[in-house]
C-alpha cells in the first residue's frame, strides 16, 4: 500500500506546539505520523511541518493539518509515496545525531549504533526533541562533557519536551535520581513511552526518572526533590530570565546549570540574569546562533563566625 506525504511550511512556534498525533487524529484508524524540521539554520523561523498517511488523505484531513500552521494554512505539497515501506520511509529525514557519546537516532536508524554509543531511541511520531535541533544538540554535547567530571545525584530537566535530555542524563550517570518536567501534559505522555523504548525506569528512586506535570519550577515534587547537582532548561530565553530566581535557587553549591533555547544575541542578558542569582558562566557550546550556556554555582569554602564567645578550660 502506497503512503502519501503533506509538507506544510510552518513557524518555530507552530512547530514547538505541535501536538500528538495520537491525540489529535484518535479518530482516524491510523493516525498520520507527524514530523517538523529547520531545513536552514540561518533562518530559525522558518520550519516544515511533513504529515505521512499510511493511504490518500480526504481534504477534511489535511485541513485539520493545516490547522496546526494557520501561517501557510493552504499552501501544502500533497504527494503519493510510492515506497510501501511509508513509515520508514518518514523516518529517513530524521537522520542519526552525534553529540560526543550520545546518539540520537529513530527505529529506522537502530543499526547506526556503536559500541560505547550512549544510545537514545525516539520514535519520529513527535519529533520536535528528538535531537535534531541546534538547541537539543548543544545540551547533548554539553552533558557529554559534563559526564567526564563530577558524579551527579540529583538531577533536573525542566521543559524535558520528549525527555530526550532526561534519558540522556540517565544514560550519563545511571545511578542518578532524575525528574523530568513539562508544562505539557502531551509531552510527558511522550517522555513516559520513550522511557519505557530506553528501558528507562520511572520512579523516585536512584536509576530512575520521575515524570511531572508543571507550569516551570511550580510544583511540588521538584521543591521537595531539590537542591540539585545537574538542571537542565531546554526552553527559550524569556521564560528562562522570567523563571532565573528560582532555578538558580535549584542548584546546589558546586551544580551545574545546563541553559538552551536561546539565540545568540540573547545570551548576555540570559547569563546576566543568572549572574544576579549567584551561577556564573563555566563554558558556552556555540551551535550557529543557538548558543547553550553551562553555568556553575561555586562552592564557597565556610567562614569561620565572629559571633559567639569560646569556652576556655580552666
Amino acid at each position: 500500500m502506497s503512503g502519501w506525504k503533506y509538507t506544510l511550511a510552518a513557524t518555530r512556534a507552530e512547530a514547538e506546539a505541535l501536538p500528538d498525533a495520537a491525540d489529535l487524529f484518535d479518530d482516524l484508524p491510523s493516525p498520520p505520523t507527524l514530523l517538523v524540521d529547520e531545513p536552514d539554520p540561518d533562518r530559525p523561523d522558518d520550519w516544515l511541518l511533513a504529515a505521512y498517511f499510511d493511504g490518500e488523505p480526504t481534504a477534511d484531513v489535511l485541513t485539520r493539518v493545516e490547522a496546526l500552521a494557520p501561517s501557510a494554512a493552504g499552501r501544502g505539497t500533497l504527494e503519493e509515496l510510492p515506497d510501501d515501506d511509508w513509515t520508514t520511509l518518514s523516518q529517513r529525514g530524521l537522520e542519526p545525531v552525534r553529540a560526543g557519546r550520545f546518539l540520537v537516532h529513530t527505529p529506522a536508524h537502530a543499526d547506526a549504533v556503536r559500541p560505547g554509543d550512549w544510545a537514545i531511541d525516539i520514535e519520529a511520531g513527535l519529533a520536535f526533541g528528538t535531537g535534531q535541533h541546534a538547541t537539543t544538540h548543544g545540551c547533548l554535547q554539553a552533558l557529554d562533557r559534563l559526564a567526564k567530571g563530577r558524579r551527579r545525584r540529583n538531577i533536573l530537566d525542566l521543559g524535558t519536551g520528549s525527555g530526550v535530555l532526561a534519558i540522556a542524563a540517565a544514560r550519563a550517570w545511571p545511578d542518578a535520581a532524575i525528574i523530568a518536567s513539562d508544562i505539557d501534559p502531551v509531552s510527558v505522555t511522550v517522555t513516559r513511552a520513550n522511557l519505557v523504548i530506553n528501558r528507562v525506569m520511572r520512579g523516585r528512586a536512584a536509576g530512575h526518572i520521575e515524570l511531572a506535570v508543571a507550569t516551570g519550577m511550580a510544583n511540588r515534587r521538584i521543591a521537595a526533590r531539590g537542591p540539585y547537582t545537574l538542571v537542565t532548561a531546554n526552553i527559550l530565553a524569556g521564560p528562562l530570565v522570567a523563571m532565573s530566581r528560582e532555578i538558580a535557587r535549584a542548584v546546589a553549591p558546586g551544580g551545574d546549570l545546563i541553559l538552551a533555547g536561546l539565540l545568540d544575541f540573547q545570551a548576555l542578558r540570559v547569563r546576566a540574569a543568572y549572574r544576579r542569582h549567584g551561577l556564573i558562566p563555566k563554558h558556552q557550546h556555540p551551535r550557529g546562533e543557538w548558543p547553550t550556556l553551562v553555568l556553575t554555582r561555586p562552592v564557597r569554602p565556610a567562614t569561620r563566625g565572629t559571633t559567639g564567645r569560646r569556652r576556655r578550660q580552666v
